[in-house]
């Protein structure tokens, strides 16, 4: 199930002049499948993508945690430190997902560390729900 990353309109402008389109940014939630050429059965994937600018994709069993961000902050964009990113193209309905451990996320092609991710979605709600279901 895709969610697509919220961005208010005048920054769905901006960052379309740079490329970074919201069309390519988005939460996409993988059902929980099983490789037929006899891999294990894993619990699905999780893939975050801002354009051009973050990627990550990590097991949905790593999803320790999901809450909503109650503070709006004022940049828009990809910003991160110590594991920590913000990947948003809105200042509000943002939900924090806590990984543990730790995984990997790209920005701007170079590998970072991802021990925490808030992203702006338009149903925050529906998202952690789809996260922490199992089937």
């Amino acid at each position: 199930m895709r969610f697509p990353i919220r961005f208010e309109s005048w920054y769905g402008l901006l960052s379309s002049a740079l490329l970074l389109r919201p069309s390519d940014s988005y939460v996409e939630v993988g059902d929980e499948v099983g490789d037929e050429v006899g891999d294990e059965v894993g619990d699905g994937e999780v893939e975050c993508r801002m354009g051009w600018a973050f990627r990550a994709r990590f097991p949905r069993s790593a999803v320790a945690h999901t809450a909503r961000l109650e503070s709006m902050p004022l940049s828009r964009g990809v910003h991160g430190f110590g594991g920590r990113w913000l990947v948003n193209g809105s200042g509000d309905r943002i939900l924090t997902i806590n990984l543990e451990p730790t995984q990997r996320a790209r920005v701007l092609g170079i590998p970072v560390r991802l021990r925490q991710l808030l992203v702006s979605i338009d149903d925050p709600e529906a998202l952690a729900e789809q996260l922490k279901s199992r089937p």
